[in-house]
């Protein structure tokens, strides 16, 4: 009888894990899997990594390796052995800007064949739009609960319906007009689409353009208050417009509106010149955003 019972109890804890292992686990199928890049790296020399956009996170495997981006490069990842003729395989992971992911295998080899490597833009140049298995979209903090690609989306439709929604927002002196042609609201996202019109021969070559938030009015003597808002994203970002052109940009900021007793500034600064242009957005322009669906 003691048999017996001793018998059953370690049926019943067999069935019992069998059951727990098939109810609560699964295994990761393969297409579930993202395939990893290999690349060999060495101690006495430098591989770069190319990518189709800045790179936001980097993550390494083991201290044998180290990388980082390039100085002045948001795009270019370097990455090198940290230790001579390691003999243990590593890896590391890359998510850049537009939500790619990339999975890399490292091996030490004393001279690597690829020195320098091209990444492809899998998630906007796939044929039939078909994303390949090695990158996945990843959504980024920055951009709320939207994916980057549903993002560069809409960004891409306002730049290219170019519609005019605003018509009083503008600087427009030295043969150069600054317009902010419309406002859009999207899921937290607020998007501003300008543009620049060079009505001279001679190029418009752009230093910087600043989004401020300051006092309308500030007393003698008294400091400038200032915020600057950064946007999380830009679509045809531009550097230069050549004469007789126009160009536009479409900025995406995570949402803000504008306190009372203050206004948002939109400075545009001519590089080596002084074709300055300088507009304003108040807070009841910003709150008449429209609802990117209507686009």
């Amino acid at each position: 009888m003691k048999q017996l019972f001793f018998s059953f109890i370690f049926i019943s804890a067999f069935s019992l894990s069998s059951f727990t292992q098939n109810s609560f686990t699964k295994v990761i199928a393969k297409d579930r899997v993202i395939p990893s890049y290999c690349i060999e790296v060495t101690f006495d020399k430098t591989v770069h990594l190319i990518f189709p956009s800045g790179v936001s996170y980097i993550d390494l495997g083991s201290s044998n390796i180290i990388a980082g981006k390039a100085d002045g490069a948001e795009n270019v990842v370097r990455i090198k052995a940290a230790i001579k003729g390691f003999k243990e395989e590593t890896n590391f992971s890359v998510i850049t800007d537009e939500g790619s992911f990339y999975s890399f295998i490292v091996n030490y080899s004393e001279n690597p064949e690829k020195l320098n490597i091209e990444m492809k833009d899998f998630l906007h140049n796939e044929k039939l739009g078909n994303k390949s298995e090695n990158a996945q979209e990843v959504h980024l903090s920055e951009l709320g609960n939207e994916s980057p690609q549903a993002v560069r989306s809409v960004m891409e439709k306002i730049y290219k319906t170019n519609r005019k929604r605003v018509t009083h927002i503008n600087s427009k002196q030295f043969g150069i007009e600054f317009q902010l042609r419309g406002i859009f609201s999207h899921n937290g996202l607020l998007l501003l689409h300008t543009e620049i019109r060079n009505t001279t021969e001679i190029p418009f070559d752009i230093d910087f353009l600043a989004f401020k938030i300051v006092d309308k009015k500030v007393a003698k003597r008294m400091a400038i208050q200032e915020t600057v808002i950064k946007p999380v994203r830009v679509y045809n970002y531009l550097t230069s417009i050549n004469g007789r052109k126009t160009e536009s940009t479409v900025f995406a900021f995570q949402k803000f509106t504008i306190p009372d007793k203050k206004q948002l500034v939109v400075e545009l600064f001519e590089k080596k010149g002084g074709r300055h242009q300088r507009f304003v957005v108040k807070n009841g322009d910003l709150v008449k955003a429209q609802p990117s669906r209507k686009l």
